[in-house]
């Protein structure tokens, strides 16, 4: 299912991420906040289990996440929303799949996958700034299958449509989250309007 998160200070951070004048520190500290406030969304069905604790006025029940949670981002652009997510599951350790792009076939391509001991039954929540294409966000989902986890979710910023309906043709099972649904693809595969290469302008590369 494909959910957008249509909140008015999400909405702003976006714009400041999206302005091209916007410098690599700026562009990083909005996508932080801006994941941040997106992991409330992505975890909200997510279940808790209860314990006692005690306050300094009495006893009562504490909550803690039942489930395991492991979030996985795609290398490069994927890390700019690591932060965030950590900033609400600071429990949630962190598994890494590194894909590139073949610029001209727009295929992905593989290079690095490294995962926690505790992806096996995990939920995962999958973390990539961009879905363009959607080939990326796809391979890595199916990547993550072979561990057998007990959900994946799709966490992105900036989409098309394209991308979207390319992981629900491979993963019907994968819920999508995404802060906009921009207009196209151009013909090189980027989104516009979009934000350019996220990448790029997250670690200042160009």
């Amino acid at each position: 299912m494909l959910y957008i998160i249509d909140h008015p200070i999400i909405k702003v951070k976006l714009s400041r991420m999206r302005n091209k004048d916007t410098d690599s520190k700026a562009f990083r500290s909005n996508l932080v906040e801006l994941s941040e406030l997106m992991a409330y969304e992505v975890t909200k069905n997510y279940h808790t289990t209860t314990f006692p604790i005690q306050t300094p006025l009495g006893p009562t029940n504490g909550y803690r996440m039942q489930e395991k949670i492991v979030l996985v981002p795609v290398l490069r652009a994927g890390l700019g929303m690591v932060d965030g997510f950590k900033l609400i599951i600071p429990q949630a350790p962190i598994g890494f799949i590194g894909l590139y792009r073949n610029e001209k076939t727009l295929k992905p391509i593989e290079y690095y996958c490294k995962m926690p001991e505790s992806i096996y039954g995990a939920n995962i929540i999958v973390l990539d700034p961009m879905l363009a294409t959607g080939h990326s966000a796809s391979r890595a989902i199916s990547i993550l299958k072979e561990y057998k986890p007990k959900t994946i979710k799709l966490a992105c910023i900036v989409s098309v449509k394209a991308g979207i309906n390319e992981v629900q043709k491979h993963h019907k099972d994968v819920d999508i989250y995404v802060a906009a649904v921009d207009k196209k693809l151009d013909k090189n595969g980027y989104i516009v309007p979009g934000l350019g290469d996220a990448g790029d302008r997250i670690f200042g590369t160009k």
